[in-house]
């Protein structure tokens, strides 16, 4: 029996570690995607820094990135920003790339 129990030891560990790793690189992309909108809305310093911490949290709304992808839309339709929803989505792509890039080499 021990041998099956340190089998189910190390599932739950493995488990809990790609659990981790999943919200790091959540996190990650979020703030990542932020401060690219940031940019789109012409901010810089503090004030993007500031609104990547808002994307970051309005990642918290609901499972998915949805939540993320409406806050920016919102904001960029209020500053009349013409950004496709293509465009935003590809981006979201390249930060995923980019956030597992990141959490794997730290």
């Amino acid at each position: 029996m021990s041998g099956f129990d340190d089998r189910e030891q190390a599932y739950e560990k493995k488990f809990a570690y790609d659990e981790k790793v999943s919200f790091e690189v959540e996190a990650r992309l979020s703030k990542l995607y932020g401060l690219w909108a940031a940019e789109q809305l012409g901010l810089g310093g503090a004030d993007a820094q500031t609104y990547a911490s808002d994307v970051v949290a309005a990642n918290l709304e609901e499972p998915g990135f949805d939540d993320i992808l409406r806050k920016v839309r919102k904001d960029f339709d209020d500053k009349g920003l013409d950004i496709s929803d293509h465009v935003m989505e590809s981006q979201m792509q390249d930060c995923l790339i980019e956030a597992k890039k990141q959490i794997e080499n730290k």
